[in-house]
């Protein structure tokens, strides 16, 4: 399988750069913007090899792009299209902030020994010093990971470039673990981790919903002014509460990884399937923005793509009933568990427990017998 990060390059660009690099992304627009009208004119096409020949040429006269310049425009649209009929809304996509895609070794090429960058601009290319952060570090100069395409993104403070690296690694089998994760996902507490030897890892929630909590009353005071101050004010409190989860989100899965490397030589991690969960599941009123603003998806991702850097397979289970089952009789049922007080409660066999925890047993549970199927299916 195919492992892809994303590592940001602050340009450190001078006047005169400045200036072509805006050109450039100024162009690119509104040439997105012009294929996207031809692509939705024709259907929305969203195959890249039907629009560009309607395209492309006129892209090159009309707008001054480049060849790989006016050829990523079109793959650009057309991945918009593709993405906008798999979700069943097809819709004129209107680009109002600019996306300047670049390929590697043909519109951009990267040194890391003396930290520059060459760049393709509307008139010419130009070379760019930049600076990375020490982490990203090891990506530029390993030769196991390759550059893939990169967006030219503009900052406040001028320009970044975020790059995609990529290599390929053999694919975690679940049937070489030796150690079972199982991972209960929630508001009050973050994720509830057990493993094998009934070891647990609690992530408390509470101080994260007060955190949002804050931003929600920033939100409604600078909604009551209404000013344009107030408006860009609110950008930025959006932007901070959502830089505050993504942190958050990233420290869970990182001790989820490093819990569950301590659980065994080779551990699988199990998480319970959420797919359209606040579609198939009644919320309060007072409750709905905390459940449909929690970030339970981008949690599952961190933790998946950390995972299989790590060599550790991941499993999902069904989450029905996970709260509700015993897991000492099999006893299923509402009444069995106490939401306020958190608590369980087997109305057959009155085994106690944190209700979080039965979750997360459940759900590791469900992923040795998942993995059991799995081996004898491949069997």
């Amino acid at each position: 399988m195919e492992l892809i990060r994303t590592i940001r390059l602050k340009l450190l660009v001078s006047p005169e750069q400045a200036s072509e690099l805006n050109a450039s992304l100024k162009a690119n627009r509104d040439a997105l913007n012009f294929a996207s009208q031809v692509a939705f004119d024709h259907g929305g096409i969203s195959a890249y090899k039907r629009l560009q020949p309607l395209t492309y040429h006129r892209l090159r006269e009309k707008f001054g792009l480049k060849s790989q310049m006016a050829c990523n425009v079109c793959s650009t649209v057309a991945g918009t299209y593709a993405s906008a009929k798999s979700n069943g809304r097809l819709l004129l996509a209107n680009f109002t902030h600019s996306k300047l895609v670049y390929s590697y070794n043909r519109d951009y090429t990267i040194q890391p020994a003396s930290q520059t960058l060459s760049l393709g601009t509307l008139s010419k290319r130009i070379k760019v010093p930049y600076l990375v952060g020490e982490y990203y570090q090891p990506y530029l100069h390993h030769e196991m990971w390759t550059f893939g395409s990169a967006e030219l993104v503009p900052t406040r403070k001028g320009f970044s470039l975020h790059v995609t690296v990529k290599r390929e690694i053999a694919e975690p089998l679940s049937r070489d673990c030796d150690a079972m994760i199982g991972v209960d996902r929630g508001m009050n507490f973050l994720a509830v981790a057990t493993n094998q030897m009934d070891e647990v890892m609690f992530f408390k929630g509470r101080s994260i919903k007060d955190k949002k909590a804050t931003f929600v009353r920033q939100r409604k005071e600078l909604q009551r002014k209404g000013t344009r101050s107030a408006k860009r004010k609110l950008k930025q409190v959006a932007g901070r509460e959502n830089r505050f989860m993504t942190d958050v989100n990233h420290q869970v899965a990182n001790e989820i990884i490093t819990f569950a490397k301590c659980s065994g030589s080779h551990p699988c991690i199990v998480l319970e399937d959420l797919t359209n969960i606040n579609l198939n599941t009644v919320v309060r009123l007072n409750d709905r923005y905390w459940r449909f603003s929690w970030a339970f998806a981008q949690l599952e991702t961190f933790i998946r793509y950390k995972a299989f850097a790590e060599g550790i397979p991941v499993l999902s289970v069904s989450a029905k009933y996970s709260s509700q089952r015993c897991p000492k009789c099999g006893h299923t049922a509402k009444a069995n568990r106490d939401k306020k007080r958190h608590r369980f409660e087997c109305k057959k066999c009155h085994y106690q427990l944190n209700d979080d925890l039965i979750g997360a047993r459940n759900i590791r549970e469900r992923g040795v017998e998942k993995r059991h199927q799995n081996e004898v299916a491949g069997a």
